[in-house]
């Protein structure tokens, strides 16, 4: 029995025993792999990384790169130098009523449009000429004066453009390759061989020297262009005259004290300018206040009925950075004044209470905390 009983005993012991010897090489396999781990670490520690997989659409499939202008600095604006062209009268209707039709053009402020007007210059292509040319880098704008064009893109004909149209906007903002070829339209000028004066042919003998001249055309098509450097250093130019203006303008207005410089920067961006003749009524008492309005040149007059009275009075003067109907940016309340151009012209910058909103949030939110401290010209009750 004894020995029967010591049995599972010795074997129990022999198992702690291997169990023991089986974990302490455990340990030291795990230490050299460990310590082979801080090895091959310091070995791959100055390799470069393994190249991150591509990511992107499936093979076949052609993503649109992206695009993007140019940087222009202050002193870009600076240094340029405006070059003005002298047009007639006829071009400058023709060109007022070609760049009305863009967007682009369309919205610019009087001042930016002039100096555009003053820098475009013609260009004359003969029938069957390329203007642009798929694939190249775009770098002018094109109106067409006199003519028209046609379109073609990979060498196929897909429309026309007539007289007083226009093409190649994009080039005055980005850099990108042209995606259409556009060519004068027509046939291209036949060569006539002219036998040069002195030769034998001349003197009624064979062979004689010629040279080929192409006849004068009477299908040219008359354009005119405008370079990416002068629009963009002219808009940018002006843009940023205009918006260190406008936030002087609103720096004066007490109801916006409470804006940061982002807010005054985004508001200025957001302004939108209207010009007026003399005794143009730009807001009327009792009607529904829906703008704010700065005069940046000019002066405007402000009248106010009062109550159980008929005739208007005259209760002051605006002129240059003085502003009215900042109320209507609060208060659902009516004029309470009418104002009206005094000078013979009159501009204003305005920003109606919709775009105030969406450009920078609930007005109240913003600038009722200063209502109850801001004095205006004229009485809110």
């Amino acid at each position: 029995m004894g020995k029967v009983l010591s049995a599972p005993r010795e074997g129990a012991r022999n198992v702690q025993r291997r169990m023991s010897n089986l974990g302490k090489k455990k340990k030291t396999d795990s230490t050299e792999e460990q310590n082979n781990k801080h090895d091959e670490d310091d070995i791959l520690e100055d390799e470069p990384p393994p190249p991150k997989p591509q990511e992107g659409p499936t093979k076949g499939v052609r993503r649109r790169g992206a695009v993007s202008a140019e940087a222009v600095t202050e002193e870009d604006i600076a240094n340029y130098k405006k070059v003005v062209i002298p047009k007639t009268a006829e071009e400058m209707s023709a060109l007022k009523d070609s760049l009305m039709k863009n967007v682009l053009f369309k919205y610019m402020d009087e001042k930016t449009r002039e100096d555009i007007f003053d820098v475009i210059q013609p260009k004359d292509y003969q029938p069957a000429q390329d203007v642009i040319v798929q694939g190249d880098e775009g770098d002018y704008f094109y109106i067409i004066h006199k003519g028209t064009v046609d379109v073609y893109v990979n060498n196929n004909k897909v429309g026309s453009i007539p007289e007083g149209g226009s093409f190649g906007e994009l080039a005055l903002i980005y850099g990108t390759p042209r995606a259409a070829t556009i060519r004068a339209a027509g046939e291209a000028p036949a060569t006539t061989a002219t036998i040069e004066q002195g030769t034998p042919a001349a003197e009624g003998e064979g062979g004689g020297a010629t040279s080929e001249q192409p006849p004068e055309s009477t299908g040219v098509v008359k354009t005119f262009r405008l370079d990416r450097e002068s629009y963009r250093m002219l808009l940018m130019g002006n843009t940023l005259k205009k918006r260190k203006m406008y936030e002087e303008f609103l720096k004066k207005v007490p109801l916006l004290e409470s804006l940061d410089s982002w807010e005054l920067l985004t508001l200025a961006d957001s302004l939108e300018s209207s010009h007026y003749k003399g005794g143009d009524v730009i807001m009327q008492q009792g009607e529904e206040g829906d703008c704010f309005y700065i005069i940046v040149q000019g002066e405007a007059k402000v009248y106010q009925k009062k109550e159980g009275q008929s005739e208007e009075v005259d209760v002051g003067t605006l002129s240059t950075s003085q502003y009215f109907g900042e109320i209507a940016l609060i208060l659902n309340k009516p004029r309470a004044a009418t104002v009206k151009a005094s000078s013979d012209s009159l501009e204003v910058v305005k920003i109606s209470k919709e775009r105030f909103e969406r450009v920078l949030g609930p007005c109240q939110d913003i600038l009722k905390r200063n209502l109850e401290n801001y004095n205006s010209i004229v009485a809110l009750k």
